[in-house]
């Protein structure tokens, strides 16, 4: 297990991301101590160790859901470590859409996937 933590909030405009006219479908996510006017935009869970870079081909768990990891942007593995987080991108892409971006081959997640108590794992 690359990283393992609990989902513990839902910022008011977290999904907004999410629309499906949007050109990218992403979602973001930080520990859950992150600054109000971020915590706003994200997905917030509890704050866990990376103990390994991602890295395209490894899997993330979100909820019941996983995905295939196709792109790990530089700056992602750096603010993970820091600050529990990046953008999820739901891309399968083989270049990041962003440097703070992981690329996610599958179905964006859903209202119904982010609940409180519910996974995200990298492996």
């Amino acid at each position: 297990m690359k990283y393992d933590v609990t989902i513990t909030g839902l910022g008011p405009m977290a999904l907004e991301f999410l629309d499906p006219a949007m050109e990218m479908r992403f979602v973001i996510v930080f520990n859950d101590d992150a600054p109000a006017e971020l915590a706003e935009l994200a997905i917030l869970h509890t704050k866990g160790e990376l103990t390994e870079a991602p890295a395209p081909g490894d899997t993330l768990k979100f909820g019941e859901k996983t995905y295939k990891i196709t792109a790990v942007g530089d700056e992602a593995i750096h603010t993970l470590k820091e600050l529990g987080h990046c953008t999820l991108a739901f891309t399968d892409s083989a270049e990041p859409y962003r440097p703070g971006c992981i690329n996610l081959d599958g179905e964006p997640v859903t209202a119904a996937d982010v609940v409180n108590g519910a996974v995200l794992q990298i492996f």
